[in-house]
């Protein structure tokens, strides 16, 4: 008979290893959110990736990784260009324009995306329940533009990016997945990151100018999204994915609003108004709809297999 402990034990590690992905990537929105005062999107983009990238390079020395496998190399590109390197640019860009909680909230439109790309790409099954969450989560990603409209063009132009950048990270969750089967989590996490930072070399100029002019406490903003929410964080989510589906790793981020409007108050003093929340409530249900199963789906999941029935006899 199989021991539950240990079959749980690594499902245990998993959602750990989820956990700190979501704390760090919440706390990374409201730290892009102060940096981004004193270094340009570009630079900022570029700062935390050369950051990330000694930090992973640094333990891949120690722990003796060598390069991936060949196969591991095309979604390690696609996440490294659309992910690391397009993501973190728009994101940086966009936090210029609207605070730290809306920009999370837009963002956070991404675990949809992640299910329709799984869907035309790898296959999986795409249920009316998806396609109505999607209309749900569009619905309040325009409420939150609106909402914003009154502050000038620059509010909406940074919800547009947002948008971009959930698709960036919709499209680099979905990439990562198949590499994983043939690379570690480290290794697809460190030469993603040196994908991204290859990308975003042309700002080098620009970043070399901020770090002159930038304070200290921007500057350590910095080395911290480089270390935790990108070195730490995307390390950790790669270990999770790499146990579970591209859809249900996406689930996991549902926390991170909630966890960047309590942030961003505590530290920057930044609420979103009533409007902006309802339209950041509605990019959330509706992806709570996605993710949902019918009466039906949840009572054959219960039904136990035949080999399960076995097993636990």
């Amino acid at each position: 008979m199989m021991n539950t402990s240990s079959a749980s034990r690594p499902d245990l590690r998993a959602a750990g290893a989820a956990g700190v992905t979501v704390v760090m990537w919440a706390s990374a929105f409201v730290s892009i959110r102060s940096a981004g005062a004193e270094y340009s999107p570009g630079a900022l983009a570029l700062g935390r990736l050369l950051v990330g990238a000694v930090v992973l390079g640094l333990i891949c020395l120690v722990r003796r990784e060598g390069l991936p496998p060949r196969a591991a190399w095309p979604g390690i590109a696609i996440s490294g260009l659309l992910w690391f390197g397009f993501y973190s640019v728009v994101l940086s860009w966009g936090e210029q324009q609207v605070d730290a909680g809306t920009a999370a909230l837009v963002v956070n439109t991404g675990p949809i995306l992640i299910a329709l790309l799984g869907a035309r790409l790898l296959g999986d099954p795409m249920p009316p329940r998806l396609l109505a969450g999607m209309a749900v989560s569009f619905a309040g990603a325009v409420t939150v533009g609106l909402s914003m409209s009154g502050e000038g063009g620059s509010s909406v132009l940074g919800v547009v990016l947002c948008l971009l950048a959930a698709i960036g990270y919709a499209g680099g969750a979905v990439a990562q997945k198949p590499a994983l089967g043939h690379a570690s989590a480290l290794q697809v996490t460190t030469y993603g990151c040196l994908v991204g930072a290859a990308l975003c070399l042309p700002f080098a100029g620009q970043l070399v100018d901020d770090a002159a002019r930038a304070s200290l406490s921007a500057t350590l903003n910095l080395v911290y999204l480089g270390v935790f929410s990108l070195a730490l964080a995307f390390t950790t989510w790669a270990y999770a994915l790499a146990r579970t589906t591209a859809s249900r790793m996406g689930a996991t981020t549902y926390a991170v609003p909630a966890l960047v409007v309590l942030m961003s108050w505590l530290a920057l003093g930044e609420v979103p108004g009533l409007l902006t929340l309802a339209g950041g409530l509605l990019c959330l249900a509706g992806v709570a709809v996605s993710r949902s199963r019918t009466r039906s789906a949840r009572v054959v999941a219960s039904v136990p297999r035949p080999e399960q029935t076995r097993e636990s006899a």
